[in-house]
């Protein structure tokens, strides 16, 4: 895999707000998955500060091709990075059997990036961790739409190859030093491998209110599609039982919030089908749709996986195998305890972004850059 080449080198560490565009785009790759990416968090925090409507963060790499699904071969956690590292076109990790990994590399972006928007005031950026193989075709609007193009590597590695999009773009693209962290912990041993669950599910289904489309809920969403095959149902709260929500007022309709997540989801996962519901119950279509799989959920809302449950038994349906993300609340279950305390602070929630537009309407006069006190 050849070096990118580049035109101009950056120091991550002094970022210069005069220099912002509209569109960023970030590019990098990883290693392993084993390890958070520190090398990362200086210039996730140079592209948030330098851009002002969106920031697109690409991480390009072998372990994200489609995975091998045949019976014959199980995932194998140690087997599947080493096929990945050396050879673009190889299969990719088993998706299910590297949940954790995977959860934890998005939550690690998406935080650096959320707290510097939310530092310098820029609540509404919208920020995109894209995962994307090196036989899968590469999001070629997004290269279109970026003002700018960074790149930051881990210390003696490279990117594969790149599409032809952005090698007509070479010499645009501004190199950004990574930080050299000491890791937090040592690899963990290799995990056993689970026969019972297959390294992608057919169906895959998860539901929110989506309101204000932010990292929480792309987390939510992006794992959702990560370990989908052909479809991802995602049940959308509707209207009518939203009304006792904090800010009400500046609740975005259904219509809004359901365009937003297909946007998303177009980006981050092409070639499923993503069927957008609205639902008026906890339960949706899990709670009748004997074609679905596989159900993901935050830890928050695990009491609505056990009454899915329920009522799938009640309805004879099959049980549903249950994903939680739990790195949303910030327990050190999927993330180092460094990477839970940056989580606490950086605050991803629907609520909070109501909060900061009410407050800017209310006070636009004396509104200081930053995020409102929750």
């Amino acid at each position: 895999m050849p070096a990118l080449p580049s035109s101009t080198t950056v120091d991550a560490a002094v970022p210069d707000a005069a220099t912002a565009v509209r569109h960023t785009l970030l590019l990098t790759t990883v290693h392993n998955l084993h390890d958070t990416p520190n090398f990362l968090a200086s210039p996730v925090s140079t592209a948030a500060r330098r851009t002002t409507e969106s920031l697109r963060i690409v991480i390009l790499s072998p372990f994200f091709n489609p995975p091998n699904e045949s019976p014959s071969s199980p995932p194998d956690a140690d087997a599947g990075e080493a096929q990945g590292v050396n050879h673009a076109h190889a299969p990719g990790i088993s998706r299910t059997a590297h949940w954790d990994d995977v959860q934890r590399l998005l939550t690690f972006v998406y935080v650096q990036a959320t707290k510097v928007a939310q530092d310098i005031g820029n609540i509404l950026l919208d920020i995109d961790v894209l995962l994307r193989g090196t036989v899968e075709p590469f999001p070629e609007h997004v290269v279109q739409q970026a003002e700018r193009i960074f790149s930051a590597l881990p210390h003696d590695t490279s990117l594969p190859v790149l599409p032809a999009s952005l090698r007509a773009r070479q010499t645009e693209i501004i190199t950004l030093q990574p930080d050299d962290h000491p890791l937090h912990t040592a690899p963990p041993p290799p995990r056993p491998a689970d026969p019972s669950v297959p390294p992608l599910y057919p169906v895959v289904a998860l539901g929110g209110t989506f309101d204000h489309l932010h990292a929480g809920h792309k987390i939510l969403l992006g794992m959702g599609a990560w370990i989908a095959r052909e479809k991802l149902i995602v049940g959308i709260t509707d209207d009518a039982l939203l009304g006792k929500k904090e800010h009400k007022e500046v609740l975005e309709p259904l219509a809004v919030r359901t365009a937003r997540t297909r946007a998303f989801l177009e980006l981050f996962r092409p070639g499923i089908v993503h069927d957008l519901v609205p639902i008026s119950d906890v339960y949706g279509p899990t709670g009748w749709d004997a074609n679905i799989q596989a159900l993901v959920v935050s830890k928050e809302t695990l009491p609505g996986a056990a009454a899915i449950a329920k009522r799938r038994e009640e309805q004879n349906l099959p049980a549903l195998r249950t994903f939680v993300i739990d790195v949303i609340s910030a327990t050190e279950a999927s993330v180092d305890a460094e990477d839970a305390a940056l989580l606490k602070t950086a605050k991803m929630s629907s609520t909070y972004i109501r909060e900061w537009i009410v407050k800017n309407r209310r006070q636009p006069s004396s509104v200081q850059p930053g995020a409102p006190s929750s």
